[in-house]
């Protein structure tokens, strides 16, 4: 059955196209990994500052497989930190971990 994990970032107001860069720049670095089914940034569209990063996997291993590899590691270096520079400042105030199982739906 498909695991989703939604990673719940709230950033502040100015903050949201930096998020958006920080994960344009690492693009496509969990497509390779076991089990990994999608990803999705979305960006809110009203007053929130909460943006929602959401990936499919198709089970619970599979996912904590990535999250104890070394891939998921240097995916969430940034740029700088990848070329020995260092780390720019947080751009997250928060986060929260949600998990979800598929209970129906159409496609």
């Amino acid at each position: 059955m498909t695991v989703i994990k939604i990673n719940a970032i709230t950033v502040a107001a100015d903050s949201g196209d930096e998020l958006a860069h920080r994960f344009a720049a690492r693009a496509g670095a969990v497509d390779g990994q076991a089990g990994f089914e999608g990803f999705e940034l979305l960006k809110p569209v009203d007053d929130r500052t909460t943006w929602l990063v959401v990936t499919q996997w198709s089970d619970e291993e599979s996912f904590q497989a990535w999250v104890s590899s070394p891939a998921f590691s240097h995916g969430h270096r940034s740029e700088a930190e990848r070329e020995g520079k260092p780390a720019p400042a947080h751009v997250g105030v928060s986060s929260e971990l949600w998990s979800y199982e598929v209970a129906g739906g159409s496609r």
